[in-house]
């Protein structure tokens, strides 16, 4: 059995909800939930540790945006960049003060936007991002300091 799969990622996910603080954003429009992005201490995603690619860049403690699950109809609308600004403030009640994401950067546009679960290296850059590491031409790791 893989790690962080079925089960596993249930009660992960069950033990997020039930310990600390929410483990993401939900954007609405009005009452219907269209997207969520994933945030929480890095930590707390394990399998980031053992990647090569994403392994950590240095000892500093980042809140992690591992993903982002965005409505179909909602995509290309920007709610993944005004995701990742109203983190911001939810980092902060939280006692954080960087964030820290693991975009694509495609090589080749269009790119389909089923494998852009962790969010375009773009929108990043446009809510303030700085790329901080790039071990594969298609993944930067990008971070922003909030004052």
């Amino acid at each position: 059995m893989k790690a962080n799969k079925g089960d596993t990622a249930k009660t992960d996910i069950r033990k997020a909800f039930e310990t600390g603080p929410p483990p993401g954003l939900i954007a609405y429009d009005g009452a219907d939930p269209v997207a969520w992005c994933s945030i929480a201490p890095r930590d707390v995603f394990i399998r980031l540790g053992a990647s090569k690619v994403l392994s950590p860049v240095d000892e500093r403690p980042v809140w992690s945006v591992s993903c982002f699950f965005i409505k179909k109809c909602y995509r290309g609308d920007g709610l993944a960049q005004r995701l990742l600004e109203a983190a911001d403030d939810f980092v902060r009640s939280q006692g954080g003060n960087m964030v820290e994401g693991y975009p694509i950067d495609p090589v080749k546009k269009p790119y389909p936007t089923a494998y852009a679960w962790t969010g375009f290296a773009g929108s990043f850059r446009n809510a303030g991002f700085q790329e901080v590491a790039r071990r594969s031409e298609t993944r930067p790791i990008m971070r922003r300091q909030l004052d």
